[in-house]
């Protein structure tokens, strides 16, 4: 019995010995980390050019690749010759019509054996997608409905090749048929430096010719280069729609392509599609490419656009979809006026000439009558002129009873709108750049008011660089109380903003931001909002009672300090989403807040990432990396001071498409009292407790240097853990995670 007893001791030390060592040896396989975008990646801040007479002038991307002059001519050739086909009787221009904006008039495409062009082709292999025209395609990195390529030459491999499109079975058999015409050869030599003709090649000059395909001198681009006179009055309405907060047309269809690359789920009719996401579309020529989605469902832009405001497929009880589709009250004027907007992104001045003949011989698609072009001249009724010249800066002042819009419009860059006080009840548009806009406070020191009586969607929407509105009180706008998208140097200082709908404040998509001596309440998302911006400061700020009390979403280099955030449900939100334009969550600091009591219900939309935030908390980093937290105190907050979370609490991982860990987060030196006394649902339903401090035990770089804080779990690290303890620490606590 001794011996047995000897020998049991024996082999559980043995055991404990080598449970030890693997444990240890957990320490030399490091953290999972995200694969880090570069910063030509990032997507964050303005795109504006600069200087301008307004903010609206926006920088095109680079192309998706190489072109030259003599690759472009052959490309052209190539495109309008049948010979690329199998049966030599089907051309890319058979789909992509020069007169259809390079569509086809079609709602689904028709493949092989279809006869003649454009609408009037008929018979053939019905294909299961419209034909998705070409117009600016080669600003796009996404390529397909289902945006499966990112290249023009990969791109053209699936219709040269399919069996149901052009057919072509045999690449080498095509590059020796066209190697025999005589006219090829030469024309291949001029744009590769040989006369081989390769299937390769074809490819690379066809994609060539597709990235000449440039409309950026529609009546919209003359107006954004100062013209005001460009756009008829019931575009510049449309205009305004398209960038208020409540359409939130701009989220998705971004100047100056007016479009991304991304995937979107909206719900378009279509039993087999459901809320599949495909690929945005640029608006470009859009009024030439009639009918309109993937499926080609809808015949005209105004059954797209009534399509969005009854809340696209959230109208059939379809679930998965895109947060940005909530749907909106349009009246029928508001309708004309988006579609007149939509008209003026029409140019095809720079059209490609259409060759009379190809090398082939083959016939050549017929030009065709597209009766929009008709409809869309007839919509852009602007004027051509010069902008004014500039005579140095003025001070206009607006009296109370007088319009402020049309002070606006008389101003031009350098000047000063002074607004007397009083109550105005508009909205204010903003076009023109280094603009300030000031209220005048009575003898009390009390704010003009922009009142939208309930009914105005947006106090004031601005994109002139150089902007500056301070000393206002805007109240009962129903979306949103100042919008400024796309603009460089960003100053909203001294406003007041209550129940103004979905934002107080919002700068998005902009550069050098600084948002100061605010005060934000009753919003149903975000009091103070900066997102997808660069070198943003928030500080000296009071925001309550609003859902999210100041959120940075998708920023880079982030400064928020002094605020004041209270009884909101979340006081501050540091968040990466997935799908948008910034790709990137990026060097956040927020310091010397006072965030306490934000403990009111979630009064979100449905259906909105903002319905998500639990009640009760302090700051939540989410997704985000580089995100420093110091000298706060966070009190009273139920659920918890800080969480640090990934992602995926949020979104299923099939819609992420970002780099979703929350990764070197420091949190030090702040005050905790009295948070996590009663955790919301949302966080108890996940067995997690409320605390000063929690985290889901994901993305390397976490330290967390609070002694005297509660965590959850209760053994967090500092950052005087070695990297070796870390990475054992990180990896037994997620397979202890995964068991449960």
């Amino acid at each position: 019995m001794k011996t047995f007893g000897k020998r049991a001791l024996k082999f559980a030390g043995y055991l404990f010995l080598i449970l030890g060592l693997g444990v240890l040896s957990l320490g030399f396989f490091s953290v999972p980390e995200d694969e880090p975008f570069e910063p030509e990646e990032y997507g964050a801040g303005s795109s504006s050019v600069q200087p301008s007479w307004t903010g609206l002038q926006r920088a095109f991307p680079a192309v998706n690749g190489e072109t030259t002059p003599a690759m472009a001519e052959l490309g052209n050739l190539l495109f309008y010759d049948p010979a690329l086909s199998q049966q030599n009787d089907l051309s890319c221009a058979h789909c992509h019509h020069p007169d259809f904006g390079f569509s086809d008039g079609l709602p689904l495409a028709v493949g092989a054996g279809g006869q003649g062009a454009g609408p009037n082709r008929t018979g053939g292999v019905g294909l299961g997608r419209s034909t998705p025209g070409l117009w600016n395609t080669g600003f796009s990195r996404l390529l397909f409905w289902d945006g499966r390529v990112d290249s023009l030459e990969e791109q053209a491999i699936t219709p040269l090749t399919h069996p149901d499109e052009m057919a072509v079975q045999d690449q080498e058999a095509l590059s020796e048929e066209l190697a025999a015409i005589p006219g090829y050869p030469p024309l291949f030599e001029a744009a590769f430096g040989s006369p081989e003709v390769t299937f390769r090649r074809v490819t690379i000059a066809l994609a060539a010719f597709e990235r000449g395909l440039v409309s950026q001198d529609s009546p919209f681009d003359r107006y954004a280069a100062g013209d005001f006179n460009a756009l008829s009055p019931a575009q510049r309405r449309g205009l305004n729609l398209f960038r208020s907060a409540a359409l939130r047309c701009f989220e998705c269809h971004q100047a100056p392509t007016f479009g991304s690359d991304t995937l979107r789920a909206i719900g378009v009719p279509d039993a087999e599609a459901g809320s599949e996401p495909f690929k945005v579309p640029n608006l470009r020529n859009v009024a030439l490419t009639a009918p309109y989605m993937h499926n080609g469902a809808f015949a005209t832009l105004e059954e797209v656009v009534r399509f969005y405001a009854d809340g696209a497929g959230n109208a059939d009880g379809l679930s998965g979809l895109d947060p940005f589709v909530m749907g909106f009250e349009l009246t029928d004027q508001e309708v004309a006026d988006l579609v007149a907007f939509m008209a003026a992104l029409t140019d095809e001045s720079g059209m490609p000439a259409v060759p009379v003949e190809v090398p082939s011989g083959l016939p050549v698609v017929d030009r065709l009558d597209n009766p929009a072009r008709e409809l869309a001249a007839g919509l852009n009724t602007g004027s051509s002129d010069k902008p004014p010249e500039d005579g140095g800066p003025r001070t206009i002042r607006v009296q109370a009873g007088e319009s402020i819009q049309a002070a606006v419009d008389r101003a031009r860059p350098g000047d000063i709108v002074e607004i007397a006080f009083g109550t105005y009840h508009e909205t204010v548009v903003v076009d023109i750049s280094n603009l300030t806009l000031l209220g005048m406070p009575d003898e009390r020191g009390g704010y003009p008011v922009l009142d939208g009586r309930g009914i105005l969607a947006d106090a004031v929407i601005a994109s002139g660089n150089k902007f500056e509105v301070g000393y206002l009180k805007i109240i009962n706008y129903t979306s949103n109380g100042v919008l400024v998208e796309g603009v460089t140097g960003v100053h909203l200082h001294h406003l007041w903003a209550e129940n103004t709908g979905v934002y107080g404040l919002y700068p998005v998509q902009s550069t050098d931001v600084l948002i100061e001596e605010s005060v934000v309440i009753g919003a149903n998302d975000a009091g103070i909002y900066a997102g997808q911006s660069t070198e943003v400061v928030i500080r000296r700020n009071e925001v309550y009672r609003n859902v999210l009390g100041i959120e940075a979403e998708n920023t880079v280099a982030t400064e928020i300090y002094d605020n004041h955030a209270h009884d909101n449900t979340m006081g501050i939100l540091v968040v990466l989403l997935p799908n948008l334009t910034s790709k990137v969550s990026l060097d956040t600091r927020v310091y010397d807040n006072l965030i306490e009591n934000n403990n009111h219900e979630n009064f979100a939309q449905e259906g909105t990432a903002a319905a998500l935030a639990p009640s009760g908390s302090g700051i939540a980093l989410i997704g985000a990396d580089g995100v420093v937290v110091f000298g706060n105190t966070f009190r009273g907050n139920k659920t918890a001071g800080v969480g640090i979370f990934h992602l995926n609490i949020a979104f299923p991982p099939e819609r992420i498409n970002v780099p979703a860990t929350p990764e070197n987060i420091r949190v030090h030196g702040n005050i905790f009292e009295n948070n996590g006394y009663d955790a919301d649902a949302f966080v108890r339903d996940m067995g997690i407790p409320g605390a000063d401090i929690l985290w889901d035990v994901s993305g390397n770089g976490v330290a967390l240097d609070e002694a005297e804080a509660e965590a959850f779990p209760p053994l967090v690290p500092t950052s005087r853990w070695p990297q070796f303890a870390y990475n054992i620490y990180w990896r037994l606590l997620n397979f202890l995670i995964g068991l449960l």
